[in-house]
């Protein structure tokens, strides 16, 4: 099999970073931070649902809408980064075991960043009383999988990919475990699903990781088309992105498989619009990722080649994503805490226990304040980013910086 792989992909060095990948995955960091400002300060972040049409407006919709965007491609590029990586450490054939077990090491790191300082950036609890698996999770599984797979041709762990996206919506019909244990065991790679474990102890499993693994396999399969020429690459990310959507359209319409929420007719056009569009994130479903994938490689086509101050700026945050992403949720949070005490809450106001940001009953601000709020953080983020970007680039000798 291995031999196979060595006639499939003629050996090659991938000697320098592709831009579009670092715009795309700046791009979906900055609108991120959208979704956890808003989850964290809005006024009504805590009561109403955003996807809800019967009490949502259009603009707490879109707003969080767009940031669906994110999770999907960033787990795509992590695959296709992966694959660009180990193509830069192989001598010919396929990943050496000694390539391939950085992307062990690099998953369990994720994963012990998760459990630790990302989940108390998210609760800011010495308790540790909640534990929520996100996309860091979700990816450092992911990698610690494709550790092992990556000894198959990527081609064939691409296909692999898209079976499971395809496929894994059939496994929602499986009924619930009655038993926690094997039910908490089953929700870890396929279900999104809640675990009051006791009282003061719960944990939400956000991102199950077969579902996102099929997302990742697909993204390392495409890995294959970065070693194009750009304009050719360009052609051939336009095209898979148009018809992902294209795709999407078609199901859609048919509302018969791929998603747990088919569209209805709303009270108007607009709204109608809205619910077509309002796909199933947790797990993703079909329809969610062949939309948000989509325009995901559409963005990738139009950043190829594409050399501005916008780009210029969205590349800064992509080539630190780690670093970006534990900062802007501590500068997210502490922000709540001084939204907090600025109308008037003390310290002592600030609640605890399972599940709880430490929001005080009252407070919030509006969506234009939410919007101000963001922008004024992500440009707080941008020398940080650049500077750590530019010491990471001058110091490829510290391998702790490889991690983060």
């Amino acid at each position: 099999m291995e031999q196979n792989e060595s006639v499939v992909i003629q050996p090659k060095t991938v000697t320098s970073r592709i831009t579009s990948i670092d715009v795309a995955r700046g791009l979906v960091m900055v609108i991120m931070a959208l979704d956890h400002v808003r989850d964290l300060l809005h006024t009504a972040a805590l009561t109403q649902n955003p996807a809800d049409l019967a009490t949502t407006t259009p603009a707490i919709f879109m707003t969080r809408w767009i940031t669906h965007l994110c999770a999907p491609t960033f787990v795509f590029l992590s695959g296709m980064s992966a694959y660009l990586s180990l193509q830069k450490q192989r001598a010919s054939g396929p990943p050496s075991w000694s390539a391939r077990s950085f992307l062990l090491k690099r998953g369990l790191v994720l994963i012990l960043l998760e459990l630790t300082i990302i989940n108390f950036a998210f609760w800011f609890d010495l308790q540790f009383r909640t534990i929520m698996l996100q996309v860091i999770y979700a990816i450092g599984g992911g990698f610690v999988l494709l550790a092992f797979l990556s000894r198959w041709p990527a081609r064939w762990l691409g296909i692999l990919g898209l079976v499971i996206i395809f496929g894994h919506d059939l496994l929602l019909l499986v009924p619930p475990f009655d038993d926690q244990t094997a039910r908490f065991i089953w929700s870890l790679f396929f279900r999104t699903d809640l675990f009051n474990f006791s009282p003061q102890f719960v944990v939400l499993v956000g991102y199950p990781l077969i579902p996102w693994l099929g997302i990742m396999l697909a993204g390392y399969g495409c890995g294959q088309l970065m070693e194009r020429p750009a304009g050719r690459r360009q052609q051939v990310l336009l095209r898979i992105g148009l018809g992902a959507v294209a795709l999407f359209v078609v199901l859609r319409l048919l509302n018969v498989y791929g998603d747990v929420a088919p569209w209805s007719a709303q009270k108007d056009g607009l709204f109608t619009l809205l619910s077509f569009i309002n796909v199933s994130k947790y797990p993703p479903s079909l329809q969610y990722t062949l939309l948000l994938v989509g325009l995901g490689l559409l963005v990738m086509a139009l950043a190829e080649g594409a050399d501005n101050a916008m780009t210029r700026v969205l590349t800064v945050y992509g080539k630190v994503p780690m670093f970006y992403y534990i900062l802007h949720w501590y500068l997210v949070h502490l922000s709540m805490i001084a939204m907090s005490l600025f109308q008037g809450y003390s310290l002592a106001d600030i609640p605890a226990g399972p599940l709880n940001f430490g929001r005080p009953d009252g407070a919030g601000v509006s969506l234009p304040v939410v919007y101000l709020v963001w922008i004024t953080l992500v440009a707080a983020l941008y020398p940080l980013c650049r500077w750590y970007g530019r010491y990471k680039a001058a110091h490829p000798e510290k391998v702790l910086l490889r991690y983060i």
